[in-house]
């Protein structure tokens, strides 16, 4: 059994201890810190049988019988605390992103260079039965040649202002889970991006410096082409979804639903609408990340979504947000090349 420690008790900190104590197996929750640790978030850790509750971090980085963090903390924080569980020989599972500053994300690298930590960067959709399935259909070339990779990454309703004005943008807070699922589905990097978007949602995320509709097209290592569209609103739910085009067919997943039932009568054929939001959609997915960072930690192999997963995004991300300001495409050996990659 390893013991765990999870850092940051937010609203992602609960779902990882949650999933942890009742579905990932040889893991168990020893210790859970957050500098605002409440009395309600005492008593949720209680009832799950979490006992060691803290408002100070360090106090799980310095117990030896811890073996794994999970950092849940804000995003400022992600990258200073994954140096710390490095050097204190900890195997870390860091929320995304690492850092929206490309060159703290690199240091965290070069630690990684000098130890024999695990650590893997919570992308979980790649980790969703839907994602998995397109996935395995484009590894098998069932598909034959990728030509044309479309997401559609839509949320059903815009965050608070508040947060958009800390979230980095959208292309690094929103976009960079759909830029990672063009290099999961793909299999290849992106090479150059164009990127044009616009405030149609709220004017007040416009005021705030940030964009809430987006379409974002890319050329990849292996000459494909990949679109994303996101929106902050999408009135009838979450929508996720993605197709791949290739030389001998194509592979598309739907939005998941309450029920896969379909009404027709008179008026018409009514069906679910999607999953309202990403917790519903993708439990199962944060249940499957940490169980494959168990297992690579118990069976000492590779985790699948690496320090490189984590930075490559990122790069994109920072090449979108270039692109909308500017007006045209940008490499993203040119974003790389800036820190010296």
């Amino acid at each position: 059994m390893i013991n765990v420690g999870i850092i940051g008790a937010g609203r992602i900190g609960k779902v990882h201890g949650e999933s942890i104590m009742r579905y990932v197996k040889n893991a168990t929750v020893k210790a859970i810190a957050d500098p605002f640790m409440s009395e309600e978030t005492k008593q949720w850790a209680n009832d799950l049988g979490i006992n060691e509750i803290y408002t100070d971090y360090h106090k799980i980085l310095e117990d030896d019988d811890i073996k794994a963090v999970l950092i849940c903390s804000s995003t400022d924080t992600h990258s200073t605390i994954s140096l710390e569980a490095i050097a204190a020989g900890k195997n870390v599972f860091c929320e995304k992103p690492i850092d929206h500053d490309v060159n703290k994300i690199l240091e965290v690298k070069k630690a990684l260079e000098n130890s024999n930590v695990k650590y893997q960067v919570g992308f979980n959709r790649r980790f969703d039965h839907n994602f998995k399935g397109a996935r395995a259909a484009v590894e098998a070339g069932k598909i034959g040649d990728l030509n044309i990779l479309k997401i559609c990454s839509r949320d059903p309703a815009a965050p608070p202002v508040s947060y958009i004005k800390v979230s980095g943008g959208i292309f690094l807070d929103m976009t960079i889970h759909d830029f990672d699922m063009v290099r999961f589905m793909s299999g290849a990097e992106v090479t150059e991006v164009f990127a044009y978007g616009a405030v149609l949602v709220d004017p007040a995320i416009g005021e705030a410096g940030d964009i809430d509709t987006a379409v974002i097209s890319m050329k990849l290592s292996n000459g494909a082409i990949a679109v994303i569209d996101n929106c902050r609103r999408a009135s009838y739910g979450y929508d996720q979804r993605v197709e791949a085009f290739g030389s001998l067919g194509q592979v598309a997943i739907s939005n998941d639903t309450d029920s896969s039932a379909v009404i027709s009568d008179k008026d018409g054929v009514h069906a679910e609408k999607p999953l309202l939001f990403f917790l519903e959609r993708y439990m199962g997915a944060y249940v499957a990340e940490v169980t494959e960072f168990i297992d690579s930690i118990e069976n000492d192999k590779p985790v699948s979504v690496d320090i490189e997963c984590g930075l490559q995004p990122v790069l994109i991300g920072l090449a979108a947000k270039k692109s909308l300001e500017t007006g045209c495409p940008v490499k993203v050996a040119d974003i790389a090349a800036e820190y010296g990659i």
